[in-house]
C-alpha cells in the first residue's frame, strides 16, 4: 500500500496467522516500512493503522543516515575510518593504505570496490576465527561470507561460520569480537552463561565492541554498492 504525501511512502503489507494485532516497523538499513497484521484483517483496517501513524513513519525515515555510494571523491567508511576513493590504474581496485585506488569506468567503481572489501574481509575473519579457534582448540568446517541484513555472524551445528562481509568497515576490535563470538559457538551452541565466559576467556573486553555494533552497526549499511 502507498501512503500519500510528499514523497510517498510504500508500505508492506505482510499477513501472520499467528499475529494477534498490527506491528509497524521501519527498517534502519534500508528505509522499508512493514506493516503485519492478522490474517483476516480487513486490508482497509491495516491501511487506517498506516495513515494514523504516518507522521510516526517520517520521522523514523527522517531519522535514518543517509544512503552514500563509493565514487570518485568520496571518502569511504574501513576499518572504523575514512579513507578517500581516488582514481587509479590497472584493473583491479587497490586498498594503497592512505586511500582507495579504483581503475576504470565510474558506473563500475562500486563494485570494484565491494569486491575488494570482500577480499580483504575474508583475509581478516579468517585469521581472526583461525587464532581463536586455536585458543578453544576448535575447528570449523568453512568460512562464508554473505550480505546480510539482521545478523553480523552465526554459526552452524556443522560447523560453518558466516559472517557479513561488511565488518570489515567496522573497526577491527569489532570484527574480531564477531568472529571470537561465533568461534564460542563452536564450543556453546547457546547464549549461556558458560558461552560469554569462553568468549571473555578469548576476546576479554567484548562488552565495547558489542556495544559498537548495536549503536552504530547501521553505519555499516548505508552503504550500496
Amino acid at each position: 500500500m502507498i501512503l500519500q504525501g510528499i514523497p510517498p511512502v510504500h508500505v508492506e503489507l505482510k499477513r501472520n496467522a499467528r499475529a494477534r494485532r498490527m506491528t509497524l516497523r521501519v527498517s534502519r538499513l534500508d528505509g522499508r516500512v512493514t506493516l503485519s497484521v492478522p490474517k483476516r484483517l480487513k486490508e482497509a483496517e491495516a491501511r487506517a493503522f498506516a495513515e494514523e501513524k504516518a507522521t510516526w513513519i517520517r520521522q523514523q525515515l527522517d531519522g535514518r543516515p543517509e544512503i552514500q555510494t563509493p565514487q570518485i571523491g568520496v571518502s569511504l567508511l574501513f576499518e572504523g575510518r575514512t579513507y578517500p576513493v581516488i582514481a587509479g590504474t590497472g584493473r583491479a581496485a587497490k586498498f594503497t593504505g592512505d586511500a582507495f585506488s579504483v581503475p576504470g569506468n565510474a558506473d563500475a567503481t562500486p563494485r570494484k570496490i565491494a569486491a575488494l572489501l570482500k577480499l580483504l574481509a575474508r583475509d581478516r575473519l579468517v585469521a581472526a576465527s583461525d587464532g581463536y579457534a586455536r585458543a578453544l582448540d576448535v575447528d570449523y568446517s568453512a568460512i562464508q561470507l554473505r550480505d546480510t541484513r539482521s545478523r553480523w555472524g552465526s554459526c552452524s551445528s556443522q560447523g560453518k561460520l558466516m559472517y557479513s562481509w561488511r565488518l570489515i568497515m567496522a573497526p577491527p576490535e569489532v570484527l574480531n569480537y564477531v568472529a571470537a563470538h561465533e568461534v564460542a559457538h563452536l564450543r556453546e551452541m547457546n547464549h549461556s552463561q558458560a558461552f560469554w565466559d569462553l568468549v571473555a576467556q578469548i576476546y576479554p573486553d567484548y562488552a565495547v565492541p558489542r556495544r559498537w555494533l548495536r549503536e552504530n552497526g547501521n553505519q555499516l549499511h548505508v552503504w550500496q554498492f
